[in-house]
């Protein structure tokens, strides 16, 4: 990867390979020391193949994480009364799953510059086991919720994959496909949230028992681990370069961009924990009656993240997040009303729109991400291979901090809900602050990316009228 501020890399010769090149290929090591996505003759004659490969075995790899972070979910929807859990040890228990699937993402996301991204995710992917073992073991009346937390903590793992798959998929795909790319791969991702609870309706309809679950998954992780060893590549120019992370930290924008998925993907996250707990605990739903409702909105939510990404290639992330938000506090004020009326057919329909508008949002903002650091390369006077150069390092950086900063979001949803039925026995007072919270994202999506740029952050974080204003509007 070429540092800012030196001369850029020759280009790529799309017919032929460097010598290192070669010898990589010829010690199998599945090593790239060359990758040009910016470069159309390169993208057109093998860089484009390439990158559909690696996108298709990241997907399945980050899809089979998520399902085994959001575990807990459903395993919980198995614990009935013999299990001696009360709705708030559930609804805690969720909390901390998600609090160390949100942690972990960090050093996910330096992991793809120290090990490189095919090994990693052959890592990351085995270290699945480990969790599902542990939960196949322990799933029993009897067991004391410790034990319980300490192994669903372990799950949290899972959602590390996530940060780590986007930051090795960012380096692969030229800006012009990153919205579609990022969008398809965190979309395939997270679908394995309602793919484990359409998993857990199948089992709980035929009377099985959650290991009968867990002995599903088990196999599938070895698969996919597998599959990554065998057709995944490392690319040469992110290896070692640590201090990326170090200076997106530095970035203002990292830390916007982590608030407003906070409102995406945080609430995704957070309701795909919450949702069956919540039909349960409010609406008097079985277990089995809350499954054949859960997975419709993650669902959905999963399936619409591609198309949210599109739209941003297409219109602009600034502009489509900011009409999300609006939506997202619509939905939630008719939430506070079906809470309040009990409503069950008004309360399940709108949340399954609320996960659509959430996945949406989570397609739109992870296109503004590349977007920004482009831009601000541009406004240093970079051009061509070297500013795509400094947008790719600090943009696939970026997004494991925000991706972890936007995961806490899931953590605030869960307590919240465990504070709203503990104080009024509904969740009606959480949504009234998340309908709050999307009007404070709305405030700040308008503020800063698509208001007049009088009152942009500059180049260098901060607020300047001495120097050139950047323009965010189409990002």
């Amino acid at each position: 990867m070429t540092a800012p501020g030196t001369a850029p890399a020759p280009p790529t010769d799309p017919n032929t390979s460097s010598a290192s090149s070669q010898a990589s290929s010829k010690k199998g090591s599945r090593w790239i020391e060359e990758w040009d996505p910016e470069n159309e003759a390169f993208w057109n004659a093998k860089g484009e193949k390439i990158a559909r490969r690696n996108l298709v075995f990241s997907v399945l790899s980050e899809h089979i994480g998520f399902s085994i972070w959001t575990l807990w979910s459903v395993l919980v929807l198995f614990m009935g009364p013999e299990y001696g859990l009360t709705p708030a040890d559930k609804f805690l228990l969720t909390s901390m799953v998600t609090l160390v699937g949100a942690v972990v993402r960090v050093p996910y996301t330096f992991a793809v510059a120290v090990f490189g991204g095919r090994n990693w995710t052959i890592i990351s992917a085995a270290m699945l086991l480990i969790p599902a073992v542990a939960a196949f073991t322990v799933m029993e009346p009897g067991t004391s919720f410790n034990t319980f937390l300490l192994v669903g903590l372990l799950a949290g793992v899972g959602g590390g994959n996530f940060a780590s798959s986007m930051t090795n998929i960012n380096a692969f795909f030229p800006l012009r496909k990153k919205g579609w790319a990022l969008g398809l791969n965190a979309g395939g991702g997270n679908i394995g949230v309602p793919v484990i609870q359409l998993a857990a309706l199948g089992v709980i309809g035929a009377s099985g028992g959650p290991r009968v679950l867990l002995g599903i998954y088990i196999p599938l992780i070895l698969v996919a681990a597998v599959l990554a060893a065998l057709f995944m590549d490392n690319l040469a120019s992110v290896k070692n370069d640590t201090g990326a992370a170090v200076d997106a930290a530095k970035d203002a924008h990292t830390w916007i961009m982590s608030f407003l998925y906070i409102g995406t993907f945080g609430s995704f996250i957070g309701y795909s924990f919450a949702f069956g707990q919540v039909l349960t605990n409010q609406f008097g739903r079985t277990p089995l009656q809350a499954a054949y409702l859960t997975f419709i909105g993650p669902l959905l939510g999963s399936l619409i993240r591609p198309v949210g990404g599109w739209l941003a290639d297409r219109y602009g992330g600034a502009r489509i997040t900011l009409y999300n938000y609006v939506g997202m506090g619509a939905a939630t004020a008719v939430l506070v009303f079906a809470s309040m009326q009990k409503s069950l057919p008004l309360f399940v329909s709108v949340f399954v729109v609320l996960f659509v508008l959430t996945g949406l949002g989570n397609g739109s903002t992870y296109k503004m991400i590349p977007g920004i650091f482009q831009t601000k390369a541009v406004a240093k006077g970079l051009v061509g291979e070297e500013a795509a150069a400094y947008g790719r390092r600090l943009s696939g950086a970026s997004m494991g901090l925000i991706g972890a900063v936007g995961a806490l979001g899931g953590v605030g949803i869960n307590l919240a809900f465990r504070q709203s039925f503990l104080s009024y026995g509904s969740g009606t007072g959480a949504f009234v602050a998340f309908l709050a919270f999307y009007g404070v994202c709305f405030v700040v999506t308008w503020a800063v990316y698509l208001r007049r740029p009088a009152g942009r952050i500059t180049a260098s974080g901060t607020a300047s009228e001495a120097k050139p204003q950047l323009s965010y509007a189409e990002v």
